[in-house]
């Protein structure tokens, strides 16, 4: 799993994108694969259809591995949102604190 420089290769699916560097992959992958069989399986004890159920549970991986990736990227998403709000709050706390800016300071008519 290692290339000639040292560099780690990551895992490649179909040769088409590097699992361990993309951000919510690895973790879609596999709740799509838990998604499939399980609906599967359930469609096949239900039916006793074997290419239906093969079919239903490839829809099953389809939507669940789409599902929890598009889940995942919002909640990132949002995360890096906060984290710049809090960065910048602390950016401007270090900035103006001590300044007559500084908005947690009282001034001598509060007391």
């Amino acid at each position: 799993m290692t290339e000639e420089g040292g560099k780690s290769q990551g895992i490649n699916i179909l040769g088409i994108t590097d699992i361990q560097n993309t951000p919510c992959a690895r973790e879609s992958i596999l709740h799509g694969a838990g998604g499939s069989l399980v609906a599967g399986l359930v469609h096949f004890l239900a039916t006793s259809r074997v290419k239906r159920s093969f079919d239903v549970g490839l829809a099953g991986f389809m939507l669940t591995t789409l599902g929890s990736w598009l889940y995942c990227r919002f909640n990132n998403a949002k995360l890096r949102v906060q984290q710049r709000i809090i960065q910048d709050g602390i950016k401007n706390k270090v900035i103006y604190e001590g300044t007559s800016l500084d908005p947690t300071r009282k001034t001598r008519g509060d007391k």
